[in-house]
């Protein structure tokens, strides 16, 4: 066989690969997670580790039972407004010691003003070990600016 001929028979080969790989992809896209599906709250139940959620995941999610929400923003920020029922630790203070005494297994959404540090701090928990840490993506700005409720004090 020629050179021509087995270049000719690779190049179907590989065509016939490319072929069965956009078709797989094609179903993987059609049984696509709920995320996609508009379902907040079958979104927040399938958040996978590390994921910065939407606003309306990012509620459902921390409606669900044993989430912990963590405000990671200054004291004083914390003071002005913050989640109901969230907790403050503050990534720019004493963070990475005090999540050393948080359950790794638990789940955990972390928030701050606009996304950056909660972010950061994310990277820091995933990097310990934790195993369920999400968050909002946009920070309490954009929770706010979606009407979602905020307490003081």
């Amino acid at each position: 066989m020629g050179y021509t001929m087995r270049v000719m028979n690779m190049l179907r080969r590989l065509g016939s690969v490319l072929v069965v790989g956009a078709l797989g992809a094609g179903l993987l896209a059609g049984c696509s997670s709920s995320k996609d599906s508009g379902d907040p709250a079958a979104a927040a139940s399938q958040a996978s580790n590390g994921a910065s959620l939407s606003v309306d995941v990012f509620a459902a999610f921390v409606a669900e039972p044993g989430v912990h929400v963590i405000d990671v923003r200054t004291p004083d920020e914390y003071a002005t407004s913050h989640l109901a029922g969230a907790i403050n630790m503050d990534v720019q203070g004493t963070f990475a010691t005090d999540i050393a005494n948080l359950d790794k297994d638990a789940s955990y959404a972390l928030y701050c003003r606009t996304g950056g540090r909660s972010g950061s701090a994310k990277q820091m928990m995933l990097s310990s070990g934790f195993t369920h840490v999400v968050d909002l993506s946009g920070g309490i700005e954009a929770w706010t600016k979606a009407g979602k409720p905020v307490a003081a004090g």
